[in-house]
């Protein structure tokens, strides 16, 4: 399989994703429109991956690209190919489908549990994992759910936690690839940024709350990435 990913921000780790792709030998493009502009080729890859970033599913000022992006998603999943829209991703693939997205309505940081809708008991993606798991969450942003989707998760904080469009194209707001090493990294690269949105984050917050929910949210995850990788 051949799949393009699409990174938003520089510093990105592809994560339980990552490990998905290559456990099945997936050849990969990797596309950096924040820094050149380039998008992939509509048609030319199996699938698709967009990862999140620090701006919104609407700054087309700093980041012209963001339309084509959102279009590319849409027109990517109408041909029944395989999409994955993480965090920043899922907002752009809800502004493609026709949602409105809300900025700042919606902050969410650490691990938060997330709760399965009706309709995931019948996901091939999520119906795996239980009624309810913690995930990582690191978002400001919200989107309303675009016409065509079936809602599959939900957290307090923000309603559209995960949906599905057609057979195999997904948006997750959740940071399900951030595996407890990648969180770890985060909190290092970030320690200002983290300690303002949870206070004593990169002292003994991180760690405390790692120990208590990082093994079930790594399970879940791969679990997830996993069989989204199995629908392309």
């Amino acid at each position: 399989m051949r799949v393009a990913i699409v990174e938003n921000t520089r510093i990105t780790h592809h994560g339980q994703v990552g490990v998905a792709l290559h456990e099945q030998a997936a050849r990969i493009d990797l596309y950096k429109p924040w820094a050149d502009g380039r998008l992939p080729e509509l048609g030319d890859h199996d699938a698709l991956v967009v990862f999140g970033g620090e701006q919104s599913a609407r700054s087309d000022d700093t980041h012209p690209y963001l339309p084509a992006l959102a279009d590319l998603m849409r027109e990517t999943a109408a041909m029944d190919r395989a999409v994955l829209g993480i965090c920043l991703g899922a907002q752009i693939l809800a502004r493609g489908h026709g949602a409105e997205n809300q900025l700042g309505a919606a902050p969410e940081f650490g691990w938060r549990d997330v709760t399965q809708t009706e309709a995931a008991k019948t996901d091939p993606v999520l119906s795996g994992l239980p009624a309810s798991f913690p995930i990582f969450q690191w978002h400001s942003d919200t989107f309303t759910l675009p016409d065509t989707a079936a809602r599959l998760a939900s957290s307090p904080a923000a309603q559209n936690q995960c949906f599905r469009i057609g057979r195999a194209t997904y948006g997750m707001q959740f940071h399900f690839e951030a595996s407890r090493p990648m969180v770890a990294d985060w909190t290092r690269e970030f320690a200002p940024l983290t300690d303002r949105l949870e206070p004593g984050w990169s002292g003994g917050g991180h760690s405390t709350a790692a120990a208590r929910f990082g093994a079930r949210a790594d399970a879940a995850g791969l679990a997830i990435a996993r069989a989204w990788v199995a629908l392309i």
